[in-house]
């Protein structure tokens, strides 16, 4: 009886390389050490390697110690504004002396502590508006993606309804309607949020919904509820929890802008940085740094939010990684 011998390459290591072999074809950006780790340990790995990644951190670690540390690092206390509205002239403004590093701003109150608890103020509306606006969207999003039929029509006319509205424009309505609380900054700024959330789930929900996992598990006999709160959902909130990220930076903006319109809180001893930008414009020319360092405050606290949230995207994208 003749052997047939298989021809050449068949089934040779030129036709199934071994793994290192495999590794070092995929090019030298491919790193050996992230095959076979999860998908948020090899995004950590990518983000620590990433500068944008890194500038971003800081200054969201700088900006979040300042905000939550406000008591230790502001001079004065939050109840000192106008300690030394007597000091203030129609003309002028005391100059810059250890007392008060950075100055008076017109009201009177020590500048460097008005930015310092203006920090802390900005944090909180723009982490609890981004949680409410994440709530809301997901649960909208999360009706969209799992029913689908006319469940998912009827949830996304609602969404397209609030995207026809200019975001600034729904918060400044909220926020009128409300009256000028905090917690009205809050709503305001969280419901320009939701539909922007609840297309971002819905999309990622009906990705995943094609996937052959999905298949699999309605092939073994698994309740719909199941599939789509042990599967689907948590494969599908990558995309949401960058966006989040994202959205923190606009919404540092929209507190100051919503702010500067009047909106903010009524009590002037509140700082907030939107307020200090309508305190210094009268005195624009004469001192120019009372708008500059409140401005360059949310610029760069949006930039950081921005840097880490870009960053975590392209490490979470396949398209992009490097």
């Amino acid at each position: 009886m003749t052997v047939q011998q298989p021809l050449p390459g068949a089934l040779g290591d030129e036709q199934f390389p071994r793994p290192q072999s495999l590794i070092d074809a995929m090019g030298p950006d491919v790193d050996a050490k992230e095959t076979g780790t999860s998908l948020w340990v090899g995004a950590f790995k990518r983000l620590i390697r990433n500068p944008s990644a890194i500038v971003g951190a800081i200054i969201v670690a700088l900006f979040v110690l300042v905000a939550l540390a406000a008591p230790l690092l502001a001079p004065y206390g939050a109840d000192s504004a106008a300690r030394w509205a007597s000091q203030i002239s129609p003309s002028s403004l005391p100059a810059f002396s250890d007392e008060h590093r950075l100055g008076l701003d017109p009201f009177g109150s020590d500048l460097l502590t008005q930015l310092v608890f203006g920090a802390r103020q900005s944090l909180i509306i723009g982490i609890v508006s981004t949680l409410l606006g994440l709530i809301g969207g997901a649960a909208l999003g999360l009706l969209a993606g799992a029913f689908g039929g006319w469940v998912d029509v009827l949830v996304m006319r609602l969404v397209d309804i609030l995207l026809s509205i200019p975001s600034l424009l729904l918060a400044v309505s909220v926020a009128a309607v409300i009256g000028r609380r905090p917690e009205a900054l809050m709503l305001a700024i969280a419901a320009a949020q939701v539909p922007i959330f609840a297309r971002l789930l819905r999309g990622s929900m009906l990705k995943q919904r094609e996937q052959d996992y999905v298949l699999a598990a309605t092939s073994l006999g698994l309740r719909r509820r199941t599939i789509v709160m042990s599967h689907i959902l948590p494969n599908s909130l990558g995309p949401v929890i960058v966006q989040a990220t994202l959205i923190l930076a606009t919404a540092i903006i929209e507190v100051a802008a919503l702010s500067y319109l009047g909106m903010g809180s009524p009590d002037p001893t509140v700082a907030e940085w939107g307020r200090m930008l309508v305190k210094a414009q009268e005195r624009l020319e004469s001192y120019p740094h009372l708008t500059l360092l409140p401005g360059a405050c949310i610029a760069v606290t949006a930039l950081g939010f921005t840097l880490l949230g870009e960053a975590l995207r392209e490490a979470l994208d396949p398209k992009t990684r490097k």
